[in-house]
């Protein structure tokens, strides 16, 4: 192992829809993170893992920051929390059209109360003139950030010097995964998640954020993968929207999730798909626990 070599964690954490997982995935190469215009749409801890022979740096990307109005909420911000405390350097990104929103503020303030080296990301640049980046960048100035980079993540405008940025804050250490490793998480996680996405994607209003998915059963044969997953809903009444007349939706649903599950398992995917009903189950400790939620 190369003396020289550096390993560590490197914590994502702003308000929903900044970019957060989009940088990660960008960084990474795969698709680890959902991606939808919907806030919300990450709610549990992702790592993703970059290794080459200088390095290896360990991305946690958070959930969004939000007021909890349920348990599942409580839980988004404890992985927040898990992650500030277990990292080496902590991003804060934030959008340059919005900067500072009282979420922006509130997330600087708790930042300021720990002595982990920090890093703001200005976001969406390509959407705003110069002027309006120079001052968001002096209003950034006001935190304690080492550094401030103005970047669009979108079209990997300054992209290509992060990874050597952040790894100047990291340890000189050892690898904390095997090289190979990408992430973590089991195929079965990446699979819900495919699928949340796509209900994010394709409904509106209370469908994404009362839905649920969780894969029961995943069979790989020489040709194909068979997999079965239920999606949990709140109420009875949500049902029918999710399938949709005569079932178009959720068949609309199993076929783009079997196309994007192709795209990472290289087979030929069948899809079933349930809809079960499990009533408040976002305030259920042990709803949320079954769901995966530890």
């Amino acid at each position: 192992m190369n003396e020289n070599f550096k390993s560590g964690f490197v914590s994502i954490i702003g308000k929903p829809n900044v970019g957060k997982s989009t940088l990660i995935n960008k960084l990474v190469g795969e698709k680890l993170s959902a991606i939808t215009p919907k806030p919300q749409t990450t709610r549990q801890q992702i790592k993703g893992i970059i290794t080459d022979a200088e390095k290896q740096i360990v991305f946690l990307d958070t959930p969004g920051y939000v007021k909890p109005r349920y348990e599942l909420h409580q839980k988004m911000l404890s992985y927040i929390k898990d992650a500030l405390e277990s990292s080496d350097l902590i991003i804060f990104i934030t959008d340059a059209k919005t900067f500072p929103t009282d979420y922006d503020k509130e997330i600087c303030r708790e930042l300021g109360k720990t002595k982990i080296n920090q890093i703001a990301l200005l976001n969406k640049i390509d959407l705003v003139d110069e002027k309006t980046v120079s001052e968001k960048m002096l209003l950034l100035e006001n935190y304690k950030f080492a550094k401030i980079i103005p970047v669009s993540i979108l079209k990997n405008d300054n992209l290509k010097e992060l990874l050597d940025i952040f790894t100047s804050f990291l340890p000189y250490s050892p690898p904390h995964y095997d090289p190979e490793q990408l992430s973590d998480l089991p195929v079965r996680f990446f699979i819900q998640e495919i699928i949340m996405e796509q209900i994010f994607l394709n409904y509106q209003d209370e469908i994404p954020y009362s839905a649920a998915v969780m894969v029961e059963s995943f069979k790989e044969q020489e040709n194909k993968i068979d997999i079965q997953a239920n999606i949990w809903l709140e109420r009875q009444s949500q049902k029918p929207i999710l399938l949709g007349k005569n079932g178009s939706k959720i068949k609309e649903i199993r076929l783009k999730s079997e196309s994007e599950i192709y795209k990472i398992l290289k087979k030929r995917i069948k899809l079933d798909l349930w809809v079960k009903i499990k009533p408040h189950w976002r305030n259920k400790k042990n709803a949320l626990k079954e769901f995966g939620y530890r």
